[in-house]
């Protein structure tokens, strides 16, 4: 099978608003992002040629070793413009050659092999060969966990068996099963293309970016944690995919993002025409960019929706019927009203509505609060204590929902679930923790139950790596769920794309009908502003844009 047979349709994904307004503006505020702006200018010398591009983003403190940083939706920003892929993936899930040429793969696809293209080096110069490639294929399957650089999760490691180089530019790649997932996974933001030895270097090393060398179209000029990135242009880059639209250099002579906690500032700065880009504003205020022609960017990703994954080994969630319950009982035509925008739509399945295989599934989970109220009496919660809160046994029904930092609105959506739930008798607080701890207290906490998903993934095979206790094991169900297990071995064993599909609506039924996922809303984690006469720029299939192309029209 060839390059151009891996592609595969699928509807486009991406809601595009064309703003034209802009909100009216305190003097204050308006003078306290003009003075984050300037600060930029002040550290980068960011656009002094009015070729390169500023961008307000709100975080980059997750850090840069690439096994834990590669897929944040701060720094993502940052790595699509230093590193290269060796497909590219778009929105639709379509794989094209970038790096690797083409390719091909044998009839039970356990065995691949990639042509790359010749003369594309990283940027201290040596060659992006097949050893280079070898290094990243066994750093993302395996990583080196005991050295705390963990593999890429949505990589098919299970079943990789290795790769050997044929030649300098020929890769050959072995998997223990059919490994469908393989080419559109390669075109994943975790798998980013870095060198060998950038690859080898220890934690604390990989953990400055100046060690972190890519084959990408910009080079890192300076960086302050917590600060700024500064990125400029690789004159000799030259291999670019050809979606890009582009050949050689990139046209924006360089990339300064600046950091801005305040969404407030963003937005000031971004009407005030102090950035081309600003990330992740609220977006309750999207609406008063109308009149001032801006366009917004609300790319939706190939992924699981934005929900709840439920840990069924912990009280009082270790009962169906409380899983079940909480379900019901969220009102998410309410949360898209309240909360967000026309550009959100509601989730259908516990993935998202672009993913080729996903199935309409929403009536397992469609808002049902008498239903709900009959589920926790059954389980038992039919008391009701003086501030009309459920208990069992003196024992009040509660939980705590810590809202990810890396989604704008997840707060104000979190205290209407709260409100919702408590209409029930479920008491729901609500605890604001900073990206700096959010991992260790809630991301790698096991005693964590209940967490809010925004994961992406490029091909659905890869939902077998996170289920059970042979991957992530989301659910804290290990191997006990035996439909769970099969199911999943089913799917990292399929042999092709349609019998694949059936497994994974089954599998998709069973894990809403155990309440395992609380779906709420199709996943929008990104909101990009960007400044009238801004073009070029393209996204992925995990939603990251590149700037390699991006032109402005001259202020």
């Amino acid at each position: 099978m060839n390059a151009a047979d891996q592609t595969r349709a699928a509807p486009s994904r991406r809601t595009v608003l064309k703003a034209t307004g802009a909100g009216a503006l305190t003097l204050a505020g308006l003078s306290l992002a003009g003075w984050a702006f300037d600060s930029a200018r002040a550290v980068a010398n960011a656009d002094s040629d009015g070729e390169g591009l500023t961008f307000l983003i709100n975080n980059l403190d997750g850090g840069w070793v690439p096994s834990k940083s590669a897929i944040s939706s701060y720094e993502a920003n940052v790595w699509q413009q230093l590193t290269d892929k060796l497909v590219y993936t778009d929105p639709q899930g379509q794989v094209s050659p970038w790096i690797a040429q083409s390719w091909e793969q044998n009839d039970d696809n356990t065995e691949f092999v990639l042509h790359l293209r010749e003369g594309v080096t990283f940027s201290d110069g040596s060659p992006l060969d097949a050893d280079a490639v070898i290094a990243n294929l066994d750093s993302w399957a395996r990583g080196r966990p005991d050295e705390g650089i963990a593999r890429v999760g949505l990589f098919p490691g299970s079943t990789y068996d290795g790769a050997e180089a044929l030649d300098d530019r020929t890769v050959r790649v072995r998997f223990a099963a059919p490994a469908l997932s393989f080419l559109p996974t390669l075109g994943y933001h975790g798998c980013l293309l870095l060198s060998p030895g950038s690859i080898a270097a220890s934690v604390s090393e990989q953990s400055d970016l100046a060690n972190q060398i890519g084959s990408g179209p910009f080079v890192l000029e300076s960086w302050a944690q917590n600060d700024h990135v500064r990125l400029v242009r690789r004159e000799d880059y030259d291999w670019a995919p050809q979606s890009a639209g582009r050949t050689g250099a990139a046209a924006p002579s360089g990339i300064t993002f600046k950091v801005l906690p305040d969404d407030t500032l963003r937005a000031s700065a971004a009407r005030a025409h102090q950035t081309d880009i600003s990330y992740n504003v609220s977006p309750q205020v999207l609406d008063s960019f109308t009149e001032a022609g801006f366009e917004i960017e609300v790319p939706r990703y190939l992924g699981f929706v934005h929900g709840f994954r439920v840990r069924a080994d912990i009280e009082p969630f270790d009962d169906p019927r409380v899983r079940q319950a909480i379900q019901r009982g969220i009102d998410r035509e309410e949360i898209l009203r309240t909360v967000f925008t026309s550009a959100w739509e509601p989730a259908t399945s516990w993935l998202q509505s672009g993913v080729p295989e996903t199935t309409d599934l929403s009536e397992l989970f469609a808002f049902d609060p008498d239903h709900a109220a009959s589920l926790l009496d059954a389980a038992g919660w039919s008391e009701f204590n003086a501030e009309g809160f459920r208990t069992r046994g003196g024992r009040e029904l509660g939980f705590t929902i810590y809202p990810t930092p890396y989604l704008t609105g997840s707060i104000p959506e979190a205290e209407l679930i709260s409100q919702q739930l408590g209409r029930l008798g479920i008491r729901v607080a609500t605890q604001k923790v900073d990206i700096a701890s959010y991992a260790g207290h809630v991301d790698n906490n096991p005693k964590q139950a209940f967490k809010e998903v925004t994961r992406s993934f490029v091909d659905v095979g890869t939902v077998a790596e996170v289920i059970t206790d042979d991957g992530e094991d989301w659910f804290g169900v290990g191997s006990s769920d035996q439909k769970l297990v099969t199911l999943r071995d089913r799917i990292a064993g399929a042999g092709n794309r349609e019998q694949r599909a059936t497994v994974i609506d089954e599998l998709s039924r069973h894990v809403l009908e155990e309440a395992y996922f609380i779906p709420l809303e199709q996943n929008v984690q990104r909101i990009y502003v960007q400044a009238p006469g801004l073009g070029g720029i393209t996204f992925n299939a995990v939603a990251v844009p590149s700037y390699y192309a991006a032109t402005k029209e001259k202020s």
